[in-house]
Parts: structure tokens; sequence; C-alpha cells
């Protein structure tokens, strides 16, 4: 694809696309039509609605329920296999619904299109469908079109493109017709060339069709987006490694207690039933609807946040996260130029000082009148101001100082004005003034002014004017990342017949420079700071101006010291994939970058091993948020295919709310991993007894009906009330865990281990005693035991290092109901007398059943004694360090 249209005169365009300012015959662009294909975004072809159904059941952990479920229904347990098979259904369900909505993107894209467009075909004027233009049609483009393909302008009257979707540049952008030398320049430098898809906001012009479909701008990132997979997240790859361990542990372990029945003399039918229950409730067949149900609660709760969840494992996914690629415009920034200084001379006033009564501006300011007369913003019916971004923040400074346009107007009527154009890179508007004498007010680029002014107009009055003090004050202000405007202003006696330029903006007198900038929004530095303790580190990537960028990022804390530098999309062009790849971890601040080059930077990190949260509005950002761990997109400013494209959307376009959605996403991991220790330890507890009975020469301890009991009661509603655990006490002054890291990591496996075998022993015990004593109900004992262990188990691993009681009982109030619902229910199949036959129990005395409980506490306070183990050593630790 030709690249260097930029570099080209307008003849050598028509010469290269066989055109000519008449444009092409109808002839010329048929065949044309038929050789290049239509004006239009292909899709790739898609999987069917049933394959994408499919998909969803390949998953290890699914197809060892889908297993578990048949081995269940065979030997008659209708139960089991109705629970599996119904979490099964509703976890495919689920991911059918996000993957359906992630393939949405494409068909946003395309609706950016516009449907016609204004082209000379046989030398004449006609309007075509958007989709028939080829290169070299001469389009005509006005206010209001959107661009229908890539074009090199021809003609620019006052033209101005909104390019924020593809480009990111803030503000619409003054375009021109000459040449640009420069081959490799970022598509927002190209001021000769218009994008498919961007919008004219002011003007007119003429363009030469230089590409049409997937060979535009556009097409080219419709390309990148449909290229680009998927990454799967943190919690999928765990669980997903879980499930495949998972499996061959509980294979083999069933194997051995079967074996050793049978050696013992036990009935080869009883062990099998028993091995094959075993095996079932081995498997935590919750885990799925657990996390689905743990997501789905985040995901309600970051709503109340202004974070809308569009595909649920992003919501676990942020807790992993270790970098934030975020976009600087309305994301960091209000998205709102305001004036931040003013200068006369070399005298500066600061926004928040900005005070006419006390620092001598006056109340007959001239350059607070200049600001608010020369202007073209204004105020609609309901007060909001309209105009262009840098006309509404002059508008809202000269009012805030007492200088309203409404009424200055009624006192100073605007009477001729000469438009800004970008030759000239000003603009001049002439007024009625005091004493039936007229003023003109010029404002524009300061170097364009200091060529024409004789005099300033300082706090000391006039003076001769001082180009080289002005000039150091504009470099000043722009090395400050501000934006500058020079205003200067001429006095006239009768208003000018020639209201030539030449003739009107001469012998001008200085009156200032505002410098202007799209503020950080006050929460991000502390946002920032935040992602800073919690281990994230941001990183700002723009299509501003360097100095901007940096000058922002400074003032928020993305960069601490000047010696961090930031990289421009050019300098990255010349950087190899293997310098880049050793510097990229460094880099804090990325200008006038690519659309290609936000995908580069995002896969360099993640082949760092880095897990990348990317934001993005534009049209641009659509590949490299599909490519990010979790992509964010913008609810206010954001495009439908960045939105399609996204994981999650800001609906507020706030940094802070993504901190807030990283601290929600490690509590939800955090209680996904609490329900596997609660439920691996209470099944490990469950394999023990009934694995080491036999070898200590008791009978089975456990019948296949309360295995399955345990299940279904124990296992179950506690398990699902785990996912309304609040966060634990300084989850983001912790580091980000390592995206290898295994779900078992931090002692969790030690943790199942050895609980899970206390619990065995403890059933055992109870067991063994209740035998040598002569009760005749000892099965219900080690039942009830094994049942309220794991009730005692779920309490104390409500926090890693916490205690109960500083936890709170009353903190989870879900797991406090099911926890008296199950003990309910335990009761119930004990005393209840229809219930005894269906589950082989019978009541228990008082003494029994105090016992019982007694027995069953023991789990409880050796596992607050371990927590308690851990503070202390943590403690121990902090002194030394």
């Amino acid at each position: 694809m030709k690249n260097d249209w930029h570099c080209l005169s307008t003849e050598q365009v028509f010469r290269d696309t066989k055109s000519s300012p008449q444009g092409l015959s109808s002839k010329e662009a048929a065949t044309l039509l038929q050789e290049k294909g239509p004006n239009q975004l292909v899709e790739k072809a898609k999987r069917t609605l049933f394959m994408l159904f499919l998909d969803q059941f390949k998953d290890f952990m699914i197809i060892v329920l889908i297993i578990a479920a048949v081995v269940a229904g065979l030997t008659g347990d209708a139960a089991d296999t109705i629970a599996i098979v119904v979490i099964v259904i509703l976890n495919a369900v689920i991911g059918f619904v996000q993957e359906f909505r992630a393939e949405k993107a494409m068909a946003a894209l395309k609706k950016m299109a516009a449907p016609e467009a204004t082209v000379m075909r046989d030398g004449l004027l006609a309007t075509v469908p958007a989709q028939s233009l080829v290169p070299g049609d001469v389009v005509y483009l006005d206010t209001g079109k959107i661009v229908p393909a890539d074009l090199r302008l021809a003609e620019a009257v006052n033209l101005r493109i909104e390019e924020a979707a593809l480009t990111g540049e803030s503000v619409p952008v003054e375009k021109n017709t000459g040449a640009i030398l420069e081959k490799e320049l970022p598509l927002g430098d190209r001021k000769n060339m218009v994008y498919k898809s961007t919008f004219v906001t002011y003007g007119r012009g003429i363009g030469i069709v230089v590409a049409t479909g997937m060979a535009t701008e556009i097409g080219n990132i419709a390309k990148m987006l449909q290229d680009e997979d998927e990454v799967k997240t943190p919690l999928q790859k765990r669980l997903a490694q879980f499930g495949k361990r998972l499996a061959m542990a509980i294979l083999g372990l069933c194997a051995i207690f079967f074996v050793a029945g049978i050696i013992r003399g036990e009935e080869i039918v009883l062990m099998l039933l028993t091995a094959i229950s075993l095996a079932v409730a081995a498997i935590p067949e919750a885990l799925p609807a657990v996390v689905t149900i743990t997501l789905a609660l985040g995901a309600r709760k970051l709503v109340k946040q202004n974070a809308l969840i569009r595909r649920l494992p992003a919501v676990e996914t942020l807790g992993s996260v270790n970098y934030i690629c975020s976009d600087k415009t309305g994301t960091l920034t209000m998205n709102r130029m305001t004036v931040e200084e003013l200068c006369l001379e070399e005298k500066t006033f600061a926004k928040n000082k900005l005070n006419i009564q006390t620092h001598g501006l006056g109340d007959d300011s001239i350059l607070l009148t200049a600001m608010a007369l020369s202007n073209d913003a204004s105020n609609d019916k309901d007060g909001n101001l309209i105009g262009d971004p840098t006309e509404t923040a002059l508008f809202s400074l000269a009012r805030k100082c007492g200088f309203d346009k409404e009424v200055l107007q009624g006192t100073f009527p605007r009477i001729a004005e000469i438009p800004f154009d970008s030759d000239r890179k000003r603009m001049t508007t002439i007024h009625q003034w005091k004493d039936g004498t007229y003023v003109s007010f010029t404002k524009g680029a300061l170097e364009s002014l200091c060529e024409l002014s004789s005099h300033s107009l300082t706090l000391d009055g006039l003076k001769q004017f001082n180009k080289d003090a002005i000039l150091r004050s504009g470099e000043r202000m722009a090395a400050d990342g501000l934006r500058t405007l020079g205003f200067g202003y001429r006095q006239w006696n009768e208003l000018p017949d020639n209201l030539d330029p030449e003739v009107v903006e001469s012998g001008l007198t200085m009156l200032g420079i505002a410098g202007l900038m799209d503020p950080p929004r006050k929460e991000a530095r502390e946002s920032v700071a935040l992602c800073k303790s919690a281990g994230i580190q941001p990183v700002m990537i723009t299509g501003d101006h360097p100095a901007t960028a940096m000058a922002v990022a400074k003032r928020i804390g993305i960069v601490n010291n000047s010696s961090e530098v930031v990289i421009t999309g050019k300098e990255l062009e010349q950087i190899s994939d293997q310098e880049f790849d050793e510097r990229v971890e460094q880099i804090r601040v990325y200008a006038r970058v690519a659309p290609d080059q936000k995908l580069r930077i995002i896969k360099a990190l993640q082949a760092r091993g880095q897990y990348v949260a990317m934001t993005g509005d534009g049209v641009n950002d659509a590949p490299s948020l599909r490519r990010a761990n979790i992509g964010i997109a913008m609810g206010i400013t954001g495009t439908d295919v960045s939105k399609e494209a996204a994981h999650m959307i800001l609906l507020d376009d706030n940094f802070a709310t993504i901190v807030k959605a990283v601290k929600e996403g490690r509590r939800i991991f955090d209680n996904i991993r609490k329900f596997i220790k609660y439920t691996m330890t209470s099944n490990s507890g469950e394999l023990w007894t009934l694995f080491l009975a036999p070898f200590l020469g008791l009978p089975i301890p456990l019948l296949p009906i309360h295995i399955l009991w345990i299940n279904i009661v124990t296992d179950g509603l506690p398990g699902l009330a785990l996912a309304a655990e609040p966060e634990e006490r300084g989850v983001m002054e912790k580091p980000p865990r390592h995206p290898k890291e295994s779900i078992f990591a931090h002692g969790l496996a030690v943790h199942i281990i050895w609980v899970g075998l206390l619990m065995g022993l403890v059933t055992i015990g109870t067991q063994e005693w209740a035998i040598s004593t002569g009760i005749d109900n000892w099965q219900t004992m080690v039942l009830t035991v094994l049942c309220l262990s794991q009730l005692g188990h779920v309490l104390a691993v409500r926090s890693d290092s916490e205690s109960l009681l500083k936890r709170g009982i009353l903190t989870n109030k879900p797991l406090l109901s099911a926890l008296v619902l199950t003990f309910g229910l335990q009761m119930a199949i004990i005393y209840v007398p229809f219930l005894n036959p269906v589950f082989h129990t019978a009541p228990l005395t008082f003494s029994e059943l105090i016992i019982t409980l007694a027995l069953s506490s023991v789990v409880f306070f050796a596992v607050e004694a371990e927590k308690f183990v851990k503070r202390r050593r943590s403690e121990q630790r902090e002194k030394r360090t």
C-alpha cells in the first residue's frame, strides 16, 4: 500500500492516479471498481452461532464436569447430575453471549462509513454511493460531511477535520494542500491528507481519492482488529491448569481407594459406588458457578462506580494488571481546554492567581477584552458553551474576570472580520471603539504576530516591542506543555477601506500571550500514586505533542524526574524490536503514536510477561483494546468501535475509575481463591477420611449418600456466599499477582493438605471413639463432625491473615445466612424422623451432640492459630526491615 501521498504535489498525485481536476469518466470508474473492489470494509468469515456455542465446552474443567455428570447419572444420583448439567449450560450460555458481543466491533466500524459522496464524474458534479468510489475520483468536501475515502487534498479553504477517533488529536486539525517532504510522519502531522470516516467540522475542500476500502487507514485498523485474538485471562489459564491436575489426582486416589478396599475384603459393588461417589465429591462442580456469580456480583458493583464490564472474566483480570497504558485526553485530563497562564511581555499570571483587581490587569484590560470579543464561542439556550475548544477556553477566562462577551458586544459591536487561515495562522475582528473610533484585535500563532508588532502594551504602559523577550516567554510556556496564542491590537480613527490582511494586520501593539492546556483531572495524581503503591506502572500513550504529554505526565506523577524522556512515534519507528523490547519497561510517556505502534507497545510489554490494561476512545485504539489483557473504552467520548472491542467501559472517562476497578478485581480473585481453599480442603478432608479409615482397620466411615449430601449442601451454599466477602485490608498496598503464579501459591496447597488431613483425623478419631464406646449411631456422628468442621473452616478462611473477631462476624451476611441454613439442614436429617431412613442417620443424644460440636470446632481453632502465627512472623519481618 502506497504510503507517501503526502510527499507528492497535487499534479503528481493526479498523474499517479491517472486522473485530472475534471475527475474520472464513468467508464474509467466502472473499470477501476471491478479491479479495486468496492470502497467498503471486508470481514473475515465468521464462526456460526452453533460453533460459537460448541466452543464453550472445550475448557478442560467443563469436560471433567460433564464426565462427572455422566458417572453420577449412571450410578443413579440424579440430583448431582442435574446440578452439574445446569452449571455447565449456564457457564456456556454466559460465555456464548460474551463472545457473540465481542464479534460486533467490525459492524460498528462499518457504521462510521459515509453513505454518499459528491464527486466530479465526466466533468460534472454528481452524488454517488460512497462504496462506488475508486482511486482517482475527485471528491468535494464541506462542513458536516464524513470523509468517504483517504484523500490527498487539492484545495482547502479554512478546512478543519475532526480526526480524534483516528489519530487521538483532541482538537480539529487545520488542513492545507502543500506537499510535505518528510516521508515517515504520523497521520496527525499529514496536514494535506484526510482519511476515511473522519469528519469535516469547518470549511470546504477538494480531494483526490488515493485509497479505498481495506487499503485506507481505517481499513488497516479493521484488518488489525480482525487479526488480533483476545488473550486468555489469568483466571482462565489458572483454572484450566487446576482442572487438569485435579482430575489426575482424583483418578489416582480413587483407584488406590478401590484396590485397597478389595484387598480388605469389602464388597466390589459397594467399593465401586463409594469410589465413584468419592470422585464426584472431590470435583468442585460448584467452582464454575462460584466464579460466574463472583464475577457477576463484582460487575454489578463496578457499574455503580462508573465501570461497565462487557466480558465477565475481565473483572478478575484487573487484579493481575501491572501496567495501565492510558490515553491522556479526557482520561487523565479534563478534556476541556483552559487558559493556564497569561503573559504580558515577561510578567506571568498563573491560572489560580488571575485576579484583575489585585494584579494590575485593570478593569479596562484590553487583553481580556480582546479574548472576549475576538472570539466565535457562545452559550447555547441551556447555558452550555459551544465553539472551538481554544475559543471556549478564552471565552470562559474572560467572563470569569468580568469581561462578558455578550455585554461587551453591546458596547463594542463587531463590524468586520478577516477569518483564520492556515497560511497566515491568525484571525482578526474589527469593532466599534470609544469616541467613534475603531479597533482591530488579532490573535494567532505567536511567531506570526511578532513579525507584525511594533509596540507592547505592558502593565507600565506602551513600550517599544521587545521581540526576544516575548519569544522567550512563549518558548518557556511551550516547554511547559502549553499551547501558546498571541494577541495584538490596533486602533483606527476610521474603518479601513481595504480589509486586506496585509493592511489591517500590521503595525500591531502586542497585548500578551495566552497559554492553554487541557489540564489534569484533580483526582488523577492521587490515582497514579495509588497505582504505584499497588505495584502498577501507569504509562501515557497520546497523539498529542511531546511537550504537552510530558508536562501532564510530570504534573500527575507518571514521570517524577527530568531524566525520564518522552518517546515519539517517529522515534519508535526507528527503534528495532530487540532494542524496544529491552527499553519498553522503562518508557513512561509516548507521544504522536500511530495505531499500529500502540499495538506494538502492548505486544512488547506482554512479551516481557506484563499484564496490560489499555484505555482508548478512537477507532485507532480498537486493535490494541482487543489485544490488551484488558481493553478499557471511554463511555462519553468513545466511538462505538472502541466500545465493542473493549472488555470494560468507563462511564465517566476517568482514570480514577480504573484504579477502583483494579481494587475490585483483586477482591474478586481473592474470593475465588478463598472458595478453592475452602472447597478443596473440604474435599481433601473427605478423601483423607475415606482413604485412611480402611488402613486403620475401621469400617468405611461414610456411605455414598453421605458423601453426596456433604458435596451438595456443605460445599454449595457457604462456598457461594464467599463471593460477597469484602476486600482484605491493604489490598492496594500489595504488588499485583504474577500472571504465571499458580492458583496454589502462597501456601494454599499446603493448607489444603494439612487442614484436610486434620479434618480427616478428627473425623476418624470420632469414629474410633464412638465405636469403642459402643455408640450405635457412630456414622451419624462422623457425618456431623465432618459437615460442621467444614462450616468452621469457612469462617476461618474468610481472611488470609485477620482473625474472625477482627474481621467481624456480620461483615458477610450472606455467608452467615448460608451457615445457619446449612446447620439447620444437617440437624434436620438427624432429628426429623422421615429423613433418617433416607440418609441412614439416627438422632443423637444431647451429650453426643455436644461432643460432636466440640470436635467440629477443632479445625476452626487450628486455622485461627495458623493465622496468628503468620501475623506474628509478618510483624517480626517488618521490625527487622
